[in-house]
């Protein structure tokens, strides 16, 4: 049994319990001040997500001529989508060429090693797009929450990593940075599903269980690192995510949007939900997330 703080109010919660309580259920989908009632018809979602995936080969195959090359990384609490979004964008890509990077753990070696060396070394090549499922900004969130870093390591990441940043950007990387944004019970919600469910079990970590009970905690570091790294080379998109749906579609247009590529349609890239997607901590603060 859990002892949790939703919205200033004391809850006990037991993830074992197969039945998710009401309080849960009700409040999970309009969690956070989520803009809408109910998930995109699944044949609207599937619809559009393959014309975006159709322009998402385009690019592939003008970067791999011109030799720009791509990174997005993927940010945000647990269970807000990353993965899922992640999947979406490469389904369809060469992936020789979109290369997808989820780092465990340092081991003794990169503990001793600069902190960004580990990430460094998976940056693209000519033509190719880097997707990081975390990023370096681990420093900015799960480490210092759970302990993993000093307040000196995370201070000095987060004065440091604008510059870093500027580096890649200078160099002529086009670098897009994604904050997943799920509301708090939407995130319990799916919590408890990954715990019943067989074939998402493998999702679920002793570090997820401990975030259960840390959510504000989370929100601080989430604040602090959004507002000391959100640049104008590198800022920051925040993505509504408790409609996975509505999260993925906006991700990809926001992508296809902000490049040129040879055959570009916008018609059916589409427009941005401006109800969804947003700029850095200002669109947080707007949408009450």
């Amino acid at each position: 049994m859990l002892d949790i703080t939703v919205n200033g109010s004391q809850q006990s919660f037991d993830l074992d319990n197969a039945k998710l309580p009401d309080w849960v259920e009700d409040n999970a989908f309009s969690s956070g001040g989520y803009p809408y009632n109910k998930k995109l018809k699944r044949s609207h979602y599937e619809q559009e997500l393959e014309a975006l995936q159709l322009e998402l080969v385009k690019l592939q195959a003008d970067r791999l001529e011109t030799g720009t090359r791509i990174v997005i990384l993927f940010e945000g609490r647990d269970a807000a989508g990353k993965g899922g979004t992640i999947g979406a964008f490469r389904e369809y890509l060469k992936p020789r060429n979109a290369q997808v990077v989820a780092l465990s753990k340092p081991t003794e070696i990169e503990q001793g090693q600069l902190y960004y060396q580990r990430y460094i070394k998976h940056l693209p090549t000519a033509g190719d797009m880097t997707l990081y499922d975390r990023s370096w900004y681990n420093r900015g969130g799960v480490e210092p929450v759970m302990g993993f870093c000093s307040d000196e390591q995370h201070q000095t990441f987060l004065q440091n990593t604008p510059d870093f940043e500027k580096m890649l950007v200078d160099d002529g990387i086009k670098l897009f940075k994604f904050w997943l944004n799920v509301g708090q019970e939407m995130q319990i919600k799916r919590f408890h599903d990954r715990k019943h469910n067989p074939l998402k079990s493998w999702k679920l970590s002793p570090i997820d269980l401990k975030a259960l009970t840390k959510f504000e905690d989370y929100t601080q570091a989430r604040n602090s690192m959004l507002a000391a790294t959100h640049t104008d080379h590198a800022p920051w998109t925040i993505v509504r995510s408790n409609d996975k749906r509505r999260a993925r579609l906006n991700a990809i247009r926001f992508v296809l949007a902000a490049l040129e590529y040879k055959g570009k349609d916008a018609k059916a890239i589409g427009d941005l939900d401006p109800n969804i997607i947003g700029s850095g901590p200002e669109f947080l603060n707007e949408q009450g997330a």
